[in-house]
């Protein structure tokens, strides 16, 4: 007997998704459960589940079309989402380096005046003292 690990759901989406770059085709469910456990080990029971999740992150489209539903998926869609994807953290990381950058320069403005106010504060320590010794004792009556 053999004992054979099942794919991981990532594993099983992966797969999936090469299923429709490599044919660059259009499918409806019922190929797909026919295709998937064929080409890609991937158990016809959880073809549907795994198309739905793909279909909710916009990794496939899906049309109804009549009282059928096609699926397809491109590469160039996918390099186009990557790409997307690639100038908005592109932009946030700018935007977080430029917030960097002012929030660099304020703290440098402060310290100017935190280091005239400290020393001040050793000068008034330095007076206290001062006038601290000169003080006559107090009287224990």
């Amino acid at each position: 007997m053999s004992k054979k690990k099942g794919l991981s759901a990532e594993e099983k989406r992966t797969r999936m998704m090469e299923i429709f770059f490599e044919t660059k085709d259009v499918f409806q469910l019922k190929d797909l459960e026919k295709i998937a456990p064929k080409e890609k080990g991937i158990t016809s029971m959880s073809v549907k589940e795994v198309l739905q999740s793909l279909v909710d992150d916009s990794m496939v489209d899906c049309e109804r079309i009549g009282t059928s539903n096609y699926y397809w998926a491109f590469p160039s869609k996918a390099l186009h989402a990557r790409k997307r994807k690639l100038e908005a953290l592109e932009s946030q990381l700018s935007e977080g380096s430029q917030k960097h950058a002012s929030l660099q320069k304020s703290i440098e403005k402060a310290k100017i005046g935190r280091c005239e106010t400290m020393k001040y504060l050793s000068i008034a320590q330095v007076g206290l003292e001062l006038l601290g010794s000169s003080d006559p004792p107090a009287s224990v009556s």
